[in-house]
């Protein structure tokens, strides 16, 4: 799909909103997540805070180059008692996230922001490198984000 600047703008705020999303989660559930099989998890889940933040501040950076405001509201973020539903909350994210970085990178090339979608290009790498983390402390395979069949209804 193609957009506008404008657009693109409230775009790249949903995906900010995203990240301060992430960072909110992942320090919660680096904390929150008990048990010695998630011992591994949760240290790379500390991990995952820190280079959300770095998403955000990328993010936001990429907005104001618009002319845009970087939002200051996070999405919501779920909590659980149990660790896999925190992990599965994570996957899920990720595989959103994921799924939107794809297209903002063919929205950036479409307006010839070229220098932009490279940016949003080294994040996705990242978020990617997420989903294969959290797909394997909860024993499964990465989940496939070039089907369409994947994409939850909206």
């Amino acid at each position: 799909m193609n957009v506008t600047r404008e657009q693109l703008i409230e775009l790249l705020n949903e995906d900010l909103a995203r990240e301060y999303q992430a960072i909110i989660a992942y320090v919660i559930y680096s904390q929150a997540i008990k048990g010695a099989i998630y011992m591994n998890i949760a240290k790379e889940l500390e991990t995952h805070a820190q280079e959300e933040l770095q998403h955000a501040l990328t993010i936001a950076k990429q907005i104001d180059y618009l002319g845009g405001m970087p939002t200051n509201v996070p999405k919501a973020v779920k909590t659980s008692e149990d660790a896999k539903d925190m992990l599965r909350f994570d996957l899920d994210n990720e595989n959103e996230t994921v799924r939107n970085y794809r297209e903002r990178v063919r929205q950036c090339e479409a307006l010839g922001e070229y220098a932009m979608a490279e940016h949003i290009r080294e994040i996705l790498m990242q978020e990617q490198e997420h989903q294969i983390d959290l797909a394997t402390a909860l024993g499964e395979d990465v989940p496939d984000m070039s089907k369409p069949a994947d994409r939850p209804a909206q």
